[in-house]
């Protein structure tokens, strides 16, 4: 298997390639800091156009919306301004490909089987798709290192492991933080136990034995935590019963799992997480890297906000970013806002279609103004109720879906954004939906609206409307490379370690047009 080739110019076979990207992307970085520490939201209230070349704002005003939506994916018009062309290319140079790989040809052997309705039911399209793939990738790991044991780290609903158990005839450990997950995981696991336990006797297969995924619940907010679990009788096949462990138990509940005593030694581990979030998948690297028991790791991480940043007055904690001591010595902070941004998908932009496209960047620009209509005449709330995003996301969600329902999905790629003709600005009036955004949006913070002057707020933004697309696009096309420094730190940090890892590779194991989040981190040590 190729350890992580990049086909746009760098490459991490090594931890010299890996460090020299990781360098080449912090360098680069340096330069659009204004990017990483901005938000949209802010983007009338800050002006944040004014930071942006002029040329390029006034060259891409006048893109078609297709043109706008390719940018993050590296694509170029020839009658751009040559910085702008540079600064495209150089962010494409440098992000790792999301394109994924022939599954079969890259883990030789490999078969991906559809799954049958009954175990499917509960997925939607995209998680079956991941489930397919990545529970037939760490079957073949599995037998690769000689490990029957998976602990699927982030278990979710138990999708993964239920197909592990059933379908690879895998021992599986579900760990979950929510103890409703562990609830559903474990009885959906006895239906799909009584299915299969028919079928088997209808087959006439008297000697197939399955094994329902164990359930344990548990914060796993350290690496200590995650060791002492592996370490404890939970992964003992006779034990059935679902284990919880409250938040405030601490490390030392886990004492009355623990069989220090036993003499069936400790099974071969695979540790597995799919889109484990924020720092519960750097947990699992530096617990493969410290038990001997974990012979594989398959993580593919996800919300790369919640993820730690190292604190320079506490260098000794733990944190999910930097992890490596190369990018540790290299890397400034990156913040929440750029952590956010690492999450941007560049592959779902791509296939919009434009009317979607422009719904968007339109709800963007009413959320902005919003901001304005806040600081305004309530500038305490931006203090006091900070999960005010989540609820202009809502707010974004609510109006995109009812626009679309009212006027249907019309788009053209020869209009830009600005154009009058686009049968959808002409079917809502800007100003109203925008006065509708605010009353939707002041009513759900509980705020009265009567003496609030919407037109005059308006006035403002309007004259910079139509930068809003153009400013997301720049800003968004860093997403990828966000991402990619942090894969890269964690994959430097295997690279690192003096105890030689057999095998350390990033490779994009789903259609990144279903899974944004595509990019698995695989390692083995024999």
């Amino acid at each position: 298997m190729d350890a992580g080739g990049n086909w746009r110019g760098y490459s991490c076979n090594t931890a010299s390639e890996t460090l020299e990207w990781i360098d080449a992307i912090v360098q680069f970085l340096k330069s659009y800091r204004f990017f990483l520490d901005a938000h949209v939201v802010n983007f009338f209230k800050d002006r944040l156009w004014e930071e942006v070349d002029d040329e390029w704002m006034d060259c891409l005003r006048r893109e078609p919306m297709k043109s706008l939506l390719q940018i993050p994916s590296g694509v170029i018009q020839d009658h751009w301004p040559a910085s702008l062309k540079q600064y495209v290319h150089t962010l494409a140079s440098l992000s790792f490909s999301r394109d994924q790989v022939d599954l079969e040809e890259v883990f030789h052997g490999l078969r991906i089987e559809s799954l049958n309705d009954f175990i499917a039911q509960g997925m939607n399209k995209k998680k079956k798709h991941e489930i397919e793939a990545l529970a037939a990738v760490i079957s073949s790991i599995s037998k690769q290192v000689g490990a029957k044991a998976v602990v699927d780290v982030g278990s979710g609903q138990g999708y993964l492991a239920q197909v592990l158990s059933f379908e690879h005839d895998l021992s599986v450990v579900a760990i979950d933080a929510s103890s409703h997950h562990g609830s559903v995981t474990a009885s959906r696991a006895q239906r799909i136990l009584k299915y299969y336990a028919a079928r088997k006797r209808k087959l006439g297969l008297a000697n197939k034995h399955f094994n329902p995924p164990r359930t344990v619940t548990c914060q796993v907010l350290s690496t200590t935590t995650l060791k002492d679990l592996l370490n404890s009788s939970m992964l003992n096949d006779g034990l059935d019963k679902p284990i919880i462990l409250r938040e405030n138990t601490g490390v030392g509940s886990l004492q009355e799992f623990a069989s220090p005593g036993r003499t069936l030694g400790k099974p071969l581990l695979v540790l597995a997480g799919l889109h484990a979030c924020g720092d519960l998948s750097v947990n699992m690297l530096r617990t493969f890297v410290e038990c001997d028991q974990v012979k594989a790791v398959v993580s593919i991480g996800c919300c790369y906000n919640l993820l730690s940043e190292e604190d320079p007055k506490d260098v000794d904690k733990q944190c999910g970013f930097p992890v490596s001591t190369g990018a540790k010595a290299i890397c400034s902070k990156l913040g929440k806002n750029a952590r956010d941004l690492a999450c941007q998908s560049a592959d779902r932009w791509r296939v919009l279609d434009d009317s979607v496209g422009l719904h968007n960047f339109e709800l963007h620009a009413f959320r902005a103004a919003f901001q304005m209509v806040l600081l305004r005449y309530y500038p305490e709330i931006i203090q006091r109720m900070p999960a005010i995003g989540r609820q202009g996301k809502a707010l974004r969600r609510h109006h995109q879906q009812s626009m679309l329902h009212s006027c249907g999905s019309v788009g053209n790629a020869d209009h830009p954004l600005t154009t009058k003709t686009s049968k959808l600005s002409e079917s809502v009036d800007r100003y109203s939906t925008f006065v509708d955004f605010c009353k939707s949006g002041l009513a759900k913070l509980n705020l009265h609206d009567s003496h609030i002057e919407y037109s005059s707020v308006w006035k403002e933004a309007e004259e910079h409307f139509e930068l809003v697309g153009p400013y997301w696009t720049l800003r968004a096309a860093l997403g990828p490379v966000l991402e990619t420094l942090l894969l890269l730190d964690r994959l430097l940090f295997l690279q690192e370690q003096e105890n030689p890892i057999a095998h350390a590779n990033l490779v994009p194991l789903f259609d990144p047009a279903l899974s944004p989040r595509n990019v698995a981190l695989i390692a083995k040590k024999f």
